[in-house]
């Protein structure tokens, strides 16, 4: 049986066009073909304009479906492409629980320049957040390089200065082909620094079963410590950014941070420190933390960004990324000696 759209050479057209063209082409036939339709006359004229505004018609809201579908299509590769790249971190993990959400920049990009994961490790659950320089689509390539070799250190390395110094040659990795793909000329030298102009600050921490809380922070704000009240927990001094010069050898985390059970941890991103409404007041984003008791990391998500986006109108000028752990830990009280382990008593003295 054949395709009529292929008998009059319109395969290749999207369906919501394909009839309206064949009724464009009937009526330009119609027009110049037909005796009738080129006589004088008002009558002929007014059949004539009502033929050609249909058409006109048909065309145009044929190409908005079109648009229409397209639309819809790469909404949904957008959201796959979140899915994958920053996928929601477990709603539990190794007895925290984890929430997470971003707010791209870009209008209608569902990513942008932060990054953020959190894997269960034979050392503890280790958390990532960074930001790149710069928002939207042109920062992918670099929050690809970094996540894709957290997701493999985070499981091969015991020490977490031994996770960062290989998200460092990661990003080292993608800037030195980005300046190759950008400058053919000189495929064959490797520049130390091939894209000086590109980095990523960046807080690395470690939860582990007793609440200890190892952390290295790449130039990053430090995050949030909600016991209940808000207060900033302290990361120690900080590292460059990534990709703006080489770690130091040594890389020795602050140890004495804690996230007792009960307790909560909010790192985020700039963008939501900076965000400011129309009179140029930054987002109180010190206060905005604090909440209802027992309230979920979720929840806090959502209550923080509606409020950040009530206190710019919706007009966000950098990407924005918050993740919430809290520790449901059980506390585990100390257990008396058992009577069979007490220490004898001292035998009373027999002098007077």
């Amino acid at each position: 049986m054949c395709d009529p759209y292929e008998v009059v050479g319109l395969r290749w057209l999207p369906a919501p066009l394909a009839l309206p063209t064949v009724w464009g082409a009937v009526a330009v036939a119609w027009k110049f073909g037909c005796p009738p339709a080129r006589q004088p006359g008002l009558p002929m004229r007014i059949a004539t304009s009502v033929v050609f505004l249909t058409v006109g018609t048909g065309l145009v809201l044929g190409l908005r479906r079109g648009l229409a579908r397209e639309s819809a299509r790469v909404r949904a590769v957008a959201v796959a492409t979140q899915q994958v790249l920053l996928r929601p971190p477990p709603s539990r993990l190794d007895g925290l629980a984890l929430a997470a959400g971003q707010l791209s920049a870009s209008r209608g990009a569902s990513v942008g320049g932060d990054l953020y994961e959190a894997v269960a490790t034979p050392y503890g659950v280790r958390i990532v957040i960074g930001d790149v320089r710069g928002h939207g689509l042109a920062a992918l390539g670099a929050v690809v390089a970094v996540l894709g070799g957290f997701r493999e250190a985070a499981h091969d390395e015991a020490e977490p200065g031994g996770v960062l110094r290989r998200l460092e040659r990661a990003l080292e990795r993608y800037l030195r082909e980005r300046a190759r793909d950008e400058h053919p000329a000189r495929a064959g030298s490797e520049p130390a620094h091939p894209v000086a102009e590109e980095f990523v600050t960046l807080l690395l921490v470690e939860v582990r079963s007793d609440g200890r809380l190892p952390v290295l922070d790449c130039g990053h704000p430090g995050p949030y410590h909600l016991s209940p009240a808000v207060s900033r927990l302290p990361v120690g001094d900080p590292l460059p950014p990534l990709g703006v010069m080489p770690l130091p050898a040594a890389l020795a985390p602050y140890t004495e941070a804690r996230l007792l059970p009960g307790e909560t941890l909010v790192p985020y991103t700039d963008g939501a420190e900076e965000a400011r409404d129309h009179r140029g007041r930054f987002f109180a984003l010190d206060t905005a933390p604090a909440g209802m008791p027992g309230e979920t990391p979720a929840a806090l998500v959502r209550r923080v960004h509606t409020a950040l986006l009530h206190h710019t109108g919706g007009r966000i000028t950098d990407d924005v990324a918050l993740l919430v752990v809290r520790n449901d830990r059980v506390r585990v009280p100390a257990q008396p000696a058992e009577p069979g382990l007490r220490r004898p008593r001292p035998a009373p003295s027999s002098h007077c």
